[in-house]
Protein backbone atom coordinates (compact mmCIF):
# COMPACT_ATOMS: atom_id res chain seq x y z
CA UNK A 1 0.00 0.00 0.00
CA UNK A 2 1.34 3.32 -0.89
CA UNK A 3 2.89 5.12 2.76
CA UNK A 4 0.67 8.04 1.75
CA UNK A 5 -2.18 6.08 2.38
CA UNK A 6 -1.37 4.70 5.68
CA UNK A 7 -0.40 7.81 6.85
CA UNK A 8 -3.81 9.39 6.30
CA UNK A 9 -6.02 6.63 8.27
CA UNK A 10 -7.62 7.39 11.31
CA UNK A 11 -5.27 5.54 14.20
CA UNK A 12 -6.24 8.15 16.67
CA UNK A 13 -10.01 7.87 15.97
CA UNK A 14 -10.00 4.02 16.46
CA UNK A 15 -7.94 3.66 19.59
CA UNK A 16 -10.61 6.05 21.00
CA UNK A 17 -13.74 4.01 20.45
CA UNK A 18 -12.30 0.71 20.96
CA UNK A 19 -11.19 2.11 24.90
CA UNK A 20 -14.80 3.53 24.69
CA UNK A 21 -16.22 -0.22 23.79
CA UNK A 22 -13.78 -1.65 26.71
CA UNK A 23 -14.97 0.81 29.24
CA UNK A 24 -18.51 -0.03 28.56
CA UNK A 25 -18.08 -3.32 28.50
CA UNK A 26 -16.60 -3.33 32.42
CA UNK A 27 -19.58 -1.15 33.53
CA UNK A 28 -21.85 -3.79 32.21
CA UNK A 29 -20.28 -6.51 34.18
CA UNK A 30 -19.50 -4.38 36.96
CA UNK A 31 -23.53 -3.73 37.10
CA UNK A 32 -24.26 -7.18 36.73
CA UNK A 33 -22.73 -8.32 39.10
CA UNK A 34 -23.89 -5.63 41.86
CA UNK A 35 -27.12 -6.55 40.80
CA UNK A 36 -26.65 -10.40 41.72
CA UNK A 37 -25.27 -9.37 44.97
CA UNK A 38 -27.90 -6.85 45.78
CA UNK A 39 -30.79 -9.77 44.63
CA UNK A 40 -28.42 -12.24 47.15
CA UNK A 41 -29.04 -9.86 49.97
CA UNK A 42 -32.63 -9.53 49.30
CA UNK A 43 -33.48 -13.38 49.26
CA UNK A 44 -31.82 -13.72 52.78
CA UNK A 45 -33.45 -11.23 54.18
CA UNK A 46 -36.93 -12.63 53.07
CA UNK A 47 -35.71 -16.45 54.27
CA UNK A 48 -34.91 -14.46 57.29
CA UNK A 49 -38.10 -12.89 58.04
CA UNK A 50 -40.28 -15.64 56.47
CA UNK A 51 -37.72 -17.94 59.20
CA UNK A 52 -38.91 -15.69 62.53
CA UNK A 53 -41.42 -16.48 64.71
CA UNK A 54 -45.22 -14.84 64.60
CA UNK A 55 -45.19 -11.93 67.46
CA UNK A 56 -47.37 -13.70 70.23
CA UNK A 57 -49.73 -12.03 72.36
CA UNK A 58 -47.81 -11.86 75.99
CA UNK A 59 -44.81 -10.24 74.25
CA UNK A 60 -47.22 -7.25 73.02
CA UNK A 61 -48.87 -7.21 76.31
CA UNK A 62 -48.86 -3.77 78.24
CA UNK A 63 -46.85 -4.93 81.85
CA UNK A 64 -46.03 -2.09 84.37
CA UNK A 65 -42.72 -1.19 83.55
CA UNK A 66 -39.35 -2.74 85.23
CA UNK A 67 -36.10 -1.41 85.81
CA UNK A 68 -33.70 -2.85 82.84
CA UNK A 69 -30.32 -4.76 83.45
CA UNK A 70 -27.48 -3.44 82.16
CA UNK A 71 -23.79 -3.47 82.77
CA UNK A 72 -22.16 -5.37 86.34
CA UNK A 73 -24.74 -6.42 88.85
CA UNK A 74 -25.18 -3.82 91.50
CA UNK A 75 -27.45 -3.98 94.54
CA UNK A 76 -28.97 -0.65 94.08
CA UNK A 77 -32.43 -0.49 96.15
CA UNK A 78 -35.78 0.42 93.71
CA UNK A 79 -37.06 3.96 94.43
CA UNK A 80 -40.14 4.36 95.70
CA UNK A 81 -43.29 5.14 93.57
CA UNK A 82 -44.00 8.40 95.06
CA UNK A 83 -40.92 11.16 95.35
CA UNK A 84 -40.90 14.44 96.81
CA UNK A 85 -38.05 17.03 96.15
CA UNK A 86 -38.24 19.82 98.33
CA UNK A 87 -39.14 22.90 96.68
CA UNK A 88 -36.30 24.77 98.14
CA UNK A 89 -33.62 22.64 96.74
CA UNK A 90 -30.23 23.30 96.33
CA UNK A 91 -29.57 20.42 93.90
CA UNK A 92 -30.89 19.28 90.59
CA UNK A 93 -32.06 15.91 90.71
CA UNK A 94 -32.13 13.42 88.04
CA UNK A 95 -34.85 10.45 88.38
CA UNK A 96 -35.23 7.72 85.96
CA UNK A 97 -39.35 6.71 85.73
CA UNK A 98 -37.60 2.44 85.48
CA UNK A 99 -35.98 2.70 88.55
CA UNK A 100 -39.29 3.88 90.56
CA UNK A 101 -41.61 1.19 91.85
CA UNK A 102 -45.15 1.43 90.61
CA UNK A 103 -47.78 1.35 92.91
CA UNK A 104 -50.78 -0.72 91.96
CA UNK A 105 -54.05 1.22 92.54
CA UNK A 106 -55.99 -1.62 90.66
CA UNK A 107 -55.19 -4.50 88.42
CA UNK A 108 -55.79 -2.45 85.37
CA UNK A 109 -54.21 0.98 86.81
CA UNK A 110 -50.49 1.91 88.29
CA UNK A 111 -48.67 5.00 88.76
CA UNK A 112 -45.54 6.68 89.89
CA UNK A 113 -45.29 10.19 91.07
CA UNK A 114 -42.64 13.05 90.88
CA UNK A 115 -43.62 16.20 92.95
CA UNK A 116 -42.45 19.30 94.60
CA UNK A 117 -44.80 21.60 97.34
CA UNK A 118 -46.16 23.38 93.70
CA UNK A 119 -46.22 20.65 91.57
CA UNK A 120 -46.29 17.31 90.64
CA UNK A 121 -45.64 15.28 87.45
CA UNK A 122 -47.08 11.81 87.18
CA UNK A 123 -46.88 8.72 85.13
CA UNK A 124 -50.29 6.82 84.67
CA UNK A 125 -50.32 2.88 83.39
CA UNK A 126 -53.90 1.84 82.42
CA UNK A 127 -54.35 -1.20 80.94
CA UNK A 128 -57.34 -1.16 78.48
CA UNK A 129 -60.91 -0.94 79.61
CA UNK A 130 -59.22 0.62 83.02
CA UNK A 131 -61.93 3.17 83.82
CA UNK A 132 -61.07 6.27 86.22
CA UNK A 133 -64.54 7.34 88.10
CA UNK A 134 -65.96 10.55 87.78
CA UNK A 135 -64.14 13.15 89.63
CA UNK A 136 -63.43 16.51 89.94
CA UNK A 137 -61.00 18.83 92.17
CA UNK A 138 -59.34 21.91 92.94
CA UNK A 139 -55.87 21.21 90.96
CA UNK A 140 -55.65 21.95 87.21
CA UNK A 141 -54.44 19.18 85.17
CA UNK A 142 -52.47 18.79 82.04
CA UNK A 143 -53.39 15.33 80.56
CA UNK A 144 -50.64 14.35 77.84
CA UNK A 145 -50.68 10.94 75.85
CA UNK A 146 -47.52 9.22 75.10
CA UNK A 147 -49.04 6.00 74.11
CA UNK A 148 -52.60 4.23 74.06
CA UNK A 149 -55.76 6.21 73.95
CA UNK A 150 -57.95 7.59 76.83
CA UNK A 151 -61.59 8.61 76.12
CA UNK A 152 -62.79 11.59 78.62
CA UNK A 153 -66.45 12.47 79.27
CA UNK A 154 -66.47 15.95 81.22
CA UNK A 155 -68.86 18.30 82.96
CA UNK A 156 -72.18 16.44 83.20
CA UNK A 157 -71.86 13.49 80.93
CA UNK A 158 -68.94 12.44 83.74
CA UNK A 159 -71.52 10.76 85.73
CA UNK A 160 -73.93 9.91 82.76
CA UNK A 161 -70.89 8.70 79.99
CA UNK A 162 -72.79 8.71 76.80
CA UNK A 163 -72.14 9.46 73.43
CA UNK A 164 -70.51 13.27 73.87
CA UNK A 165 -67.04 12.79 74.79
CA UNK A 166 -63.61 13.15 73.85
CA UNK A 167 -61.00 10.65 72.37
CA UNK A 168 -57.22 11.98 73.62
CA UNK A 169 -54.94 10.00 71.50
CA UNK A 170 -50.62 9.00 71.66
CA UNK A 171 -49.05 12.84 70.86
CA UNK A 172 -52.34 15.05 71.93
CA UNK A 173 -52.81 16.57 75.29
CA UNK A 174 -56.00 17.10 77.07
CA UNK A 175 -56.34 20.33 79.83
CA UNK A 176 -59.03 20.20 82.39
CA UNK A 177 -59.27 23.59 84.34
CA UNK A 178 -59.93 22.91 87.95
CA UNK A 179 -63.12 21.27 89.72
CA UNK A 180 -64.51 20.71 86.20
CA UNK A 181 -65.91 17.22 86.30
CA UNK A 182 -64.42 14.13 84.02
CA UNK A 183 -64.12 10.57 83.84
CA UNK A 184 -61.83 8.38 81.38
CA UNK A 185 -61.78 4.84 80.12
CA UNK A 186 -58.80 3.31 78.48
CA UNK A 187 -59.50 2.60 75.13
CA UNK A 188 -56.19 0.54 75.06
CA UNK A 189 -53.05 0.40 76.67
CA UNK A 190 -52.23 3.40 77.55
CA UNK A 191 -49.55 5.78 79.11
CA UNK A 192 -50.84 8.89 80.84
CA UNK A 193 -48.79 11.55 81.85
CA UNK A 194 -50.62 13.98 84.06
CA UNK A 195 -49.24 17.61 85.41
CA UNK A 196 -50.74 18.92 88.47
CA UNK A 197 -50.89 22.01 90.28
CA UNK A 198 -51.24 22.30 93.02
CA UNK A 199 -49.79 18.89 93.67
CA UNK A 200 -52.93 15.95 94.41
CA UNK A 201 -52.69 15.63 98.09
CA UNK A 202 -55.52 12.69 97.84
CA UNK A 203 -52.50 11.05 95.70
CA UNK A 204 -49.98 11.93 97.86
CA UNK A 205 -51.56 10.34 100.80
CA UNK A 206 -53.57 8.15 99.03
CA UNK A 207 -57.08 9.08 100.18
CA UNK A 208 -58.18 8.68 96.48
CA UNK A 209 -60.80 6.17 97.36
CA UNK A 210 -62.69 6.90 94.04
CA UNK A 211 -60.02 5.95 91.90
CA UNK A 212 -59.04 2.67 94.33
CA UNK A 213 -62.66 1.25 94.55
CA UNK A 214 -63.72 2.63 90.96
CA UNK A 215 -66.73 4.71 93.04
CA UNK A 216 -67.37 7.74 91.13
CA UNK A 217 -65.59 10.67 94.01
CA UNK A 218 -69.22 12.80 94.95
CA UNK A 219 -69.54 16.52 93.52
CA UNK A 220 -67.40 18.89 94.75
CA UNK A 221 -64.48 16.76 96.04
CA UNK A 222 -61.46 18.21 96.78
CA UNK A 223 -58.88 15.50 96.30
Amino acid sequence: MDPSLRSGFPYDTLLTFCAAMAFCGWMLWDLRKENKLAAAKKAALQRARASAPPPTASATAMRWPTPAASGPVVEVPTLPASLYLAEDMTDVRKIAWDEMAVEELTPLIGRRLVYTDKQMLAHVYLKQGAIVPAHDHINEQITYILSGALRFWIGEHADQPGGTFVDVRAGEVLVISSMVRHRAEALEDTLDVDIFNPPRQDWIDKSDDYLRSGKPMSNGGQG
